[in-house]
């Protein structure tokens, strides 16, 4: 009985996380125009959402290996990457000349008291969410392996299948 109940509790708490939604925030982007987190949205279509820090090299290589493809997967599937910087407030000035000198065309908002980044439950990074066209979280995962930017783009295809689009 205990292994039963175990399990359904397991259950529930995994489709609670699965159907959670994006806790409210306000960051700024790297032009200083305020964003609600909760407001995060692709007209109805996923989107990913990429922690990482300006320090940090594996997110700066997985957002490389995505910029490299980005064009490809906004044309098959209209899919918006969204990288928030979770830099401190002075390694703060760094982040827009590193977007900028990259080429990076993502959303970029700052997260310098790393509200955001606990709201979300993040703990290490570089950390990636797949959001469906709902706004909802469809799939979580830290650290990045070469070629793991596959797996987000098969992810985002498999929810633009489901939603019949």
């Amino acid at each position: 009985m205990k292994k039963i109940l175990s399990t359904m509790l397991l259950f529930a708490a995994f489709c609670l996380t699965a159907a959670a939604q994006l806790p409210s925030v306000e960051l700024k982007d790297i032009n200083g125009k305020a964003v609600n987190t909760a407001e995060l949205s692709n007209d109805g279509k996923p989107f990913i959402i990429s922690f990482f820090a300006t320090w940090c090299k594996p997110c700066n290589r997985e957002l490389k290996a995505i910029h490299e493809q980005y064009a490809d997967w906004q044309d098959e599937t209209g899919v918006k990457v969204i990288a928030i910087s979770i830099d401190e407030a002075q390694n703060m000035q760094k982040v827009k000349p590193m977007v900028d000198a990259a080429g990076w065309e993502y959303e970029v908002l700052l997260d310098p008291n790393s509200e955001f980044r606990r709201a979300m439950g993040v703990n290490m990074i570089p950390h990636v969410f797949v959001i469906d066209g709902n706004g909802k979280i469809a799939e979580s995962r830290s650290g990045y392996t070469d070629g793991g930017e596959e797996h987000l783009i098969e992810k985002v295809r498999e929810l633009i299948e489901a939603q019949g689009k």
